[in-house]
């Protein structure tokens, strides 16, 4: 067994930690923000927040949290690991076979259905989607047989996208990169800088919106965040390039633009987002959705951003420039958030015990 510090019985018995809400290299950039806000609409500020316990440390390029029954995954991007959170610290699930990591690519996002682990990576010759069998039960869990649900899309150093996430509809939906190629966003016959939408077994859904096609949406230039709020919304966290940064609804068939408008452009042709930032102060990788906000982990913004779901063009910022590069967000059972930081993968300035998950409990 590795040996983590912050055991997560400890961390879960711990509920001191309150958050109190208040309503170009074109990459995942390496420099801190000035932790200020810039957005479509007049910023806001956070009211305060308390110290956030941690729930494990010593994680290495961690990538996305996986809530499974009473087990949480986590990816490493560099090491192809996929690890279980347990009492002690972690676990090794196993290593996913194939994984090429360099650049941004690797060991990316992650996805439980049915018993199920989806993984997206970067192999030698393209991005790719593939599950295995979870075996054993929370603490002893193990990867069956890889079977591939979706290969082809390119890849590149950068730009590689890469979550995962079944929607309400139970399907799939899966973000790409340009990977480096802009043109290929705007193509529907390529599956780069698109959001994707599969059935759990790789099959493309009859009612997707471009005839045989997995593309749900195009001209994204690298999504990394995707989630549902209950009335079926889909969001999605964009990287720009210079200029603006984006959260956007997702509706099947719309094109957000990508390369000829980046952010609001008030182009009748694209789908303009709801809420922008200045790329120094987001960078907006993984989001989750809570009853009534979208948390947003922001990596060069090093901060966790607070949209509320009745006004997503406002937005509170948490934990400003305190735990480095943000990576992911995730709903834990109990309800708190456990944000995953990002602070060991070559572009972070790692701290005592990074890269660690924090818990946050929220209100």
């Amino acid at each position: 067994m590795d040996r983590r510090t912050a055991p997560r019985a400890a961390a879960l018995a711990a509920a001191t930690a309150l958050l109190v809400g208040c309503s170009g290299e074109a990459t995942d950039r390496g420099t801190s923000g000035s932790g200020t806000t810039t957005s479509g609409a007049p910023p806001s500020s956070s009211s305060g927040s308390s110290a956030p316990t941690d729930v494990v440390t010593g994680l290495d390029a961690p990538w996305s949290i996986a809530i499974y029954d009473e087990a949480t995954l986590v990816s490493e991007r560099d090491s192809g690991r996929v690890l279980e959170l347990t009492d002690d610290g972690t676990r090794e699930v196993g290593t996913v076979e194939g994984v090429s990591a360099g650049g941004e690519g690797g060991l990316l996002g992650l996805a439980v259905h049915d018993d199920h682990l989806y993984t997206y990576f970067t192999s030698a010759d393209d991005n790719r989607v593939v599950r295995h069998e979870l075996t054993g039960e929370p603490g002893s869990l193990a990867l069956g047989d890889a079977e591939t649900i979706l290969d082809g899309i390119p890849s590149a150093s950068f730009h590689n996208g890469g979550r995962i996430a079944f929607g309400p509809d139970d399907m799939l939906y899966v973000t790409t990169g340009d990977a480096g190629e802009t043109d290929r966003a705007q193509d529907p016959e390529s599956l780069a800088g698109k959001i994707l939408r599969l059935t759990p077994e790789g099959a493309v859904p009859p009612d997707n919106p471009i005839g045989t096609s997995p593309v749900y949406s195009l001209g994204h230039r690298n999504p990394q965040g995707i989630a549902w709020a209950d009335d079926g919304t889909m969001y999605a966290s964009e990287f720009g390039q210079d200029t603006w940064d984006e959260l956007n609804v997702i509706t099947a068939g719309d094109n957000y633009g990508w390369p000829t408008v980046e952010g609001i452009a008030d182009d009748e042709r694209f789908t303009d987002p709801v809420q922008q930032w200045a790329t120094d102060e987001a960078s907006p990788s993984g989001i989750a959705i809570t009853d009534d906000s979208i948390w947003i982990a922001n990596l060069r913004g090093e901060r966790l951003r607070e949209v509320p779901l009745d006004d997503p063009s406002t937005s509170t910022e948490h934990l400003v420039g305190e735990h480095g590069r943000l990576r992911d967000v995730a709903v834990a059972a109990d309800g708190s958030l456990w944000v995953l930081t990002n602070n060991t993968d070559g572009r972070g300035d790692p701290g005592d015990g990074d890269d660690r998950i924090l818990r946050v409990v929220v209100r």
